[in-house]
């Protein structure tokens, strides 16, 4: 009889050890793991048999060059900034896993989806894991859905796959995975529930066409719960998270589009509602003609937009002046205020300096200490920059103004927004650059007093 031997599997990373360990070494997560017995097979022993590998013989073969080429058919999200995010819309027979806190709007924004789908002929089956027929009846009366989606609260895996066999859907949501049981796998939730589950259902989906969505819980750090093979397994991974007033649709991979893509909606009593202009809905709010207050064209994954840049500062009452970032990297900035005080003989030493990336995103993009540098020279000498100038480029330790990823895209996104003048690294076609933090300075204010 074979021996059945534990295993302790992280149910963050899918690290496996002999014994529980406190912290996983691969993750750094604590109390992660959980105990797996694996399944006992029958079979030859290993090496038995003819040959060296069990007499096992290797399959076919296929040379790349006689594989043929198949665009996968798509389906729209009836969501603009949806189908942005997902490289196109659904894909048939392409699964996506979705993450986000509880109470964020996964539920809402998938029933908004459920209803478009239906309304455009397509069948869609919803398994309601968490919640029951009557909650989601009384979501969907609030979000005005009256399309006729086919639902269940059966969370068996198998019969899950069965019924998309059957009925073979154009859309399959599960809300969630976690709920997902496996026969004879332990309790719902474990790591090989979700793991197993996540197998059987991708399968399904494979084999049927049918365009799969996956919700998943989430950790206390924003990872989705489970172990990682999770993410492997699936096509498309999507967060989506809170910022401000807004909520933001992120991939962080997809293989049938590109990551990084970025969607953003606004919550409102009728559900998500998709935001098509970005950049005005985060400057809507910028107060005009104040010191300290810069426009920056970023780029947040693959999306340019425009931010605001705020600076403020102040006489220190303590011995120590104080250093306050929000939404940026500090490091970075305290590389940029470093270079105003050796290069531009600007005195911070007495001063408290606060810079705030306005509206709540938290954007690590070098292309941001430009305007950094401007609204913080902005705010100590109380000169309001001009309205319409718009300001982009990383800034080295001489004080010269280097060039940044996508700067075209970023160029015809101020323009789009109605700003004329760009402050921009030299190079860019159609634009006369500024090679230093101290020309840039100039150009500035020359601007604003014509």
């Amino acid at each position: 009889m074979a021996r059945v031997t534990t295993k302790y599997v992280c149910n963050s990373c899918g690290y496996t050890s002999a014994k529980p360990l406190g912290r996983c070494p691969n993750c750094q997560a604590w109390n992660s793991f959980e105990e797996e017995v694996p399944s006992v097979t029958g079979g030859k022993a290993r090496g038995g048999g003819a040959g060296g590998y069990g007499g096992i013989s290797g399959g076919k073969l296929t040379p790349l060059s006689t594989v043929g080429r198949r665009e996968e058919p798509r389906t729209s999200s009836g969501i603009l900034e949806m189908d942005r995010v997902l490289g196109g819309g659904l894909v048939a027979g392409g699964v996506t896993l979705i993450g986000g806190e509880p109470g964020i709007g996964k539920s809402t924004l998938l029933l908004q989806v459920a209803d478009s789908v239906a309304r455009a002929g397509g069948t869609v089956l919803y398994v309601a894991g968490e919640e029951s027929l009557e909650q989601i009846r009384l979501r969907a009366d609030r979000l005005g859905v009256t399309a006729d989606i086919q639902l269940t609260r059966d969370t068996r895996a198998e019969h899950i796959a069965a019924l998309m066999s059957e009925h073979r859907p154009a859309l399959c949501i599960v809300d969630s995975i976690q709920t997902v049981t496996v026969e004879g796998e332990g309790a719902p939730g474990g790591v090989a529930q979700v793991r197993d589950s996540t197998s059987t259902l991708t399968r399904a989906a494979k084999e049927t066409g049918t365009a799969t969505v996956l919700v998943g819980h989430v950790t206390k750090d924003g990872t989705v719960a489970g172990p990682k093979v999770m993410e492997h397994i699936v096509d498309t991974t999507v967060f989506l998270e809170t910022v401000g007033a807004f909520r933001l649709l992120r991939s962080v991979k997809n293989r049938f589009g590109q990551a990084g893509e970025l969607g953003v909606f606004e919550m409102r009593g009728e559900g998500l509602i998709a935001v098509e202009n970005p950049s005005a809905a985060f400057l809507a709010e910028r107060p005009v003609g104040v010191p300290g207050s810069v426009v920056a064209a970023t780029v947040d994954g693959q999306r340019p937009m425009l931010l605001e840049v705020q600076a403020l500062a102040s006489k220190t009452p303590y011995p120590n002046a104080r250093r306050v970032v929000v939404g940026l990297d500090p490091r970075r900035v305290d590389v940029v205020l470093a270079v105003l005080e050796r290069r531009l003989d600007l005195t911070l030493g007495g001063l408290d300096v606060y810079v705030n990336l306005a509206g709540g995103l938290k954007v690590p993009d070098p292309g941001l200490d430009l305007a950094v540098a401007l609204a913080v020279y902005s705010a100590v000498v109380g000169r309001a920059l001009p309205q319409n100038v718009a300001v982009f480029g990383e800034v080295g330790l001489a004080g010269e103004v280097r060039s940044t990823v996508a700067s075209q895209r970023r160029a015809e996104e101020a323009g789009r927004a109605g700003y004329k003048r760009l402050i921009v690294p030299p190079g860019l076609a159609g634009h006369a650059g500024v090679k230093s933090v101290e020309e840039a300075v100039g150009v500035v204010w020359q601007t604003a007093k014509a």
